[in-house]
């Protein structure tokens, strides 16, 4: 039985993706949401994609006056060049253009987050479009003068009045950027045409990284279900870097002492695309955060009890890597069309 044929039985003909530990039974160990291709993106209902909304959001996601001094703009740390990040291990904000405590998270498949930034403070993309602009070490600028900013703007006001039926309001802003991101989405990778059934789409050592991802070095515990995240946070021990001596992560905003130092669980999807890796950006490479899990993680006294030594060997480290590699797709396009409008395209001179 060749390698194919051994995965595609514990993968259940590519349908059932079932975590597999040596010397553990299914029935000793709980099951994880199985990894496949993306579901649709859920539509929130207060919040209906059309469009001509999107494309509202399009141009205020690369508009730089959102920001206090004109030239800081959504895609300044969430580039789509840099995989919707921005390349560096910690961004850049203020008015000093002064290093944040953490990396810019990619925007890329967001839509399917239950929390939005590494400590998950924002429920929404609605919510967390909102923040950057008001975050005085960000774009440093105030939503009553952005507003005012945008309804000197002819074509914004009539761009709010078509698809809001309204003038220019934060909560419109916030609307329109999160129906823009909601579009960009990665799929079609590799690892997606292999599980719908092209046996050739991932090469073998990518076959056997797929194995070692749900068994031996349990990476399916956190980075489970389609988008390759548990939307969980967990503490790892990563080593503290950049201007932050201490970062407590997801504590800041529950005030739970088991969220000491704990960092919402990222998307692998893209992985490739995305470095440097962790919330502060702290290893330049996907080898480095590799052999980092193989070493049982770093120091810490709320390091999760699921991180420790995996014992890899060179080869199976470079096997994993290759399947991470295999998660690399491309931007699907997305139309919407639900709610017919007058004026579909907007008028240039944004």
């Amino acid at each position: 039985m060749n390698i194919r044929k051994i995965v595609k039985s514990v993968f259940g003909g590519a349908v059932g993706l079932f975590l597999i530990i040596q010397g553990i039974g299914a029935s000793d160990f709980p099951l994880f949401p199985p990894l496949g291709p993306l579901p649709p993106v859920t539509i929130p209902a207060n919040n209906p994609q059309t469009e001509a909304k999107v494309e509202l959001g399009k141009k205020l996601y690369f508009d730089p006056r959102l920001s206090g001094n004109n030239w800081i703009s959504c895609a300044t740390c969430h580039n789509p060049a840099l995989g919707f990040a921005d390349g560096l291990p910690r961004m850049l904000g203020g008015p000093t253009s002064k290093e944040g405590g953490r990396h810019s998270p990619t925007v890329i498949n967001t839509a399917y987050n239950e929390f939005q930034f590494w400590d998950g403070r924002a429920a929404t993309l609605e919510e967390q479009a909102l923040g950057p602009i008001q975050n005085p070490n960000e774009m440093f600028e105030t939503l009553d003068n952005v507003v005012r900013k945008l309804s000197g703007i002819p074509d914004y006001v009539r761009a709010f009045k078509e698809v809001f039926g309204t003038g220019i309001t934060a909560d419109g802003i916030a609307k329109a950027i999160a129906a823009f991101e909601r579009t960009i989405v990665c799929a079609n990778s590799p690892f997606d045409r292999y599980m719908q059934g092209d046996e050739h789409a991932m090469s073998e050592s990518a076959i056997r990284g797929m194995a070692l991802f749900t068994g031996k070095a349990e990476c399916i515990k956190c980075h489970n279900g389609p988008n390759f995240t548990d939307n969980r946070f967990h503490n790892i021990g990563v080593p503290a870097d950049g201007p932050l001596k201490e970062d407590l992560g997801r504590y800041n905003v529950t005030k739970n002492d088991a969220d000491k130092g704990a960092f919402k669980t990222p998307t692998l999807r893209n992985i490739t695309d995305t470095a440097p890796y962790m919330h502060n950006g702290f290893f330049p490479t996907l080898f480095e955060v590799v052999q980092f899990y193989n070493g049982g993680g770093g120091r810490s006294e709320n390091k999760s009890s699921d991180i420790h030594a995996l014992q890899l060997s060179g080869q199976e480290v470079g096997d994993l890597i290759e399947f991470m590699k295999a998660l690399t797709g491309e931007l699907v396009e997305i139309k919407y069309n639900a709610v017919p409008l007058a004026f579909p395209n907007l008028p240039k001179g944004f």
